[in-house]
């Protein structure tokens, strides 16, 4: 088995429980904002969370609901993207103003990632902007070797192009780097990239079927903070609430 050289992070759900309390409410003030009488719930966003990208998932809605089905491919296309721009604009701001917290661990795993010279990557369907935002103000002190976001591929999870893009750009063999996700869309990208998974739940995907993962837990977890509970993991795994990246490495030698 090879060094393990890389971590590949996904960004919502992942690094900041961002789909419930984050995207679902920007979404929902981003149609209110153009007068728009329908509202996603939790029930209904987290169907709608098996759509990759949030242009894709409005235009899935849409064609669902027979809305605006007046407007030309072209139209609908423009259409989205304005809705979107006001969606991610409310977003950031969510970010700046610190309502959404990075999970639990993320950031000491990503240090530990560091010490060891092991790269890290993000691989997001979000797009560039949110990305950009969490790793230049919540992630800051992390080093990240690259950033890919949904508008740089052309199909999202669970199509692996963004991680082939991943593997591509730092060189490395699959079994040289590990994902962090946190879906069975993602996890499902991930694996058909040949890549090993580790799956963070969270209230939206906890039963969803991640079972392709290697290691599948609650949270990463912290000492001092919450901690994790672990549903599956290879049996020399040593885990006591918090997963450290240095006994994942052991795992693959």
């Amino acid at each position: 088995m090879a060094d393990i050289k890389a971590l590949f992070f996904d960004m919502d759900g992942v690094i900041i429980d961002t789909e419930r309390d984050g995207h679902r409410v920007a979404f929902n003030q981003a149609f209110k904002f153009f007068g728009y009488d329908f509202n996603w719930d939790e029930e209904r966003y987290h169907q709608l969370l098996q759509v990759a990208g949030g242009k894709e998932r409005m235009r899935a809605y849409f064609a669902e609901e027979g809305l605006f089905q007046e407007l030309s491919e072209e139209e609908m296309a423009e259409h989205l993207l304005t809705v979107h721009l006001k969606k991610t604009e409310i977003f950031l701001q969510m970010i700046e103003t610190g309502a959404l917290p990075l999970r639990p661990g993320i950031k000491r795993f990503m240090l530990e990632a560091m010490d060891a010279d092991i790269q890290i990557c993000l691989c997001t369907t979000a797009a560039e902007q949110n990305a950009a935002k969490i790793t230049d103000t919540m992630l800051h002190e992390i080093s990240f070797a690259h950033i890919l976001a949904g508008d740089m591929v052309t199909r999202k999870k669970p199509d692996p192009e963004i991680y082939n893009m991943a593997l591509q750009k730092t060189g490395l063999a699959p079994e040289a780097c590990i994902v962090v996700e946190d879906s069975a869309i993602g996890v499902a990208a991930a694996t058909a990239a040949g890549l090993q998974v580790i799956a963070t739940t969270n209230g939206y995907t906890e039963d969803e079927d991640l079972s392709s993962a290697f290691i599948i837990v609650s949270c990463l977890g912290d000492e001092d903070g919450p901690q994790g509970v672990l549903s599956k993991a290879p049996e020399n795994l040593d885990f006591n609430g918090v997963l450290y990246l240095s006994e994942v490495i052991k795992c693959f030698r």
